[in-house]
């Protein structure tokens, strides 16, 4: 009794000590690697700010551009750097500093705000499907059908999805006792390293973050395949191969951001807890947490005759 009466006692403290940290281990504990770790990162956040921010800024100045489309493109450059901001600074300073820790506080933030961005994007991700199928697939209507009322309401439900998503997740980790450790084995504080630190029964919170992040899969993944279901259809009884090819070409941008986003996300959170491996998941983690926000604004401008005649109008007025 006497045992499990202090054990009962540190994990309270783990949840009302206001000083209490976790420790994040990032890659690696060689001080060479770290070094090489930080000019990687830091390189690859300026990438994705001046990318993104550019995108954004861009979308702006120029009135071509103001169409639902590139209404859902800001945002979803906006979430980038969200992304990025939430994860590559602190990651940054831990990986030239002698202490790797992070306050309790700021670990249930960024999880929040990582569960938050990632899961609105899965959803912003659906409503970009859904406004290319009616681009291709009811071109005369396409005026009237994606308003900007219908716009601003798929965006808002993005976002609170994202919102209520998050809460749910990042309220039933930090609910439970984390007594054996300290020592999260990853970069940035993510469910599953979290959970194998609580010295409590984590099988409901795994059945939760399988759920939720099961639904939210389920749910855009439906809605994208039915979308490009439709827009194959119609590409395939177009008769003329140039009218086939400005229609793909309105889509493999997307496309290319939703199987890279996807593709990684499934592996991380769609399987069983049993199969998780920490480390080969760190990896994967620094595909869809920092490479790939880095990576849309270079597939959306490579891919895309507007944005790429947009640059050049914007290039053209500061060198006239």
């Amino acid at each position: 009794l006497r045992f499990l009466g202090e054990k009962y006692i540190k994990c309270l403290q783990v949840h009302m000590d206001g000083d209490n940290y976790f420790i994040l281990l990032g890659f690696t504990d060689q001080h060479e690697l770290q070094v090489l770790c930080f000019v990687l990162f830091f390189a690859i956040y300026i990438f994705t700010m001046a990318g993104n921010l550019g995108m954004i800024v861009l979308i702006r100045m120029d009135h071509r551009l103001h169409t639902p489309m590139y209404f859902f493109l800001s945002h979803l450059s906006f979430l980038d750097v969200c992304y990025s901001t939430t994860i590559v600074p602190k990651t940054l300073m831990n990986s030239l500093a002698n202490s790797k820790s992070i306050s309790f506080s700021g670990c249930t933030i960024q999880l929040f705000f990582f569960a938050a961005c990632a899961t609105t994007e899965c959803y912003l991700l659906a409503a970009m499907a859904y406004d290319r199928y009616v681009a291709v697939c009811n071109p005369l209507l396409y005026a009237v059908v994606m308003s900007h009322k219908l716009c601003i309401g798929l965006v808002a439900g993005a976002y609170a999805a994202g919102v209520i998503s998050s809460a749910t997740h990042t309220i039933s980790i930090f609910r439970l006792p984390f007594c054996r450790s300290r020592r999260i084995n990853h970069f940035f504080c993510d469910g599953p390293p979290l959970l194998t630190l609580a010295c409590s029964d984590t099988h409901f919170n795994e059945m939760l973050l399988f759920a939720v992040v099961g639904f939210n899969i389920i749910v855009t993944t439906v809605i994208i395949l039915a979308s490009y279901l439709s827009v194959l259809t119609t590409i395939l009884k177009m008769r003329t191969t140039e009218g086939r090819r400005k229609a793909f070409s309105t889509c493999a941008s997307h496309l290319a951001s939703v199987a890279l986003y996807y593709g990684s996300s499934l592996f991380m959170y769609s399987r069983p807890s049993s199969s998780y491996s920490l480390d080969q998941d760190k990896v994967v983690s620094v595909l869809y947490s920092v490479t790939i926000p880095m990576l849309n604004p270079l597939i959306y401008s490579m891919r895309n005759k507007e944005v790429k005649d947009a640059l050049r109008k914007v290039r053209g007025r500061f060198l006239s």
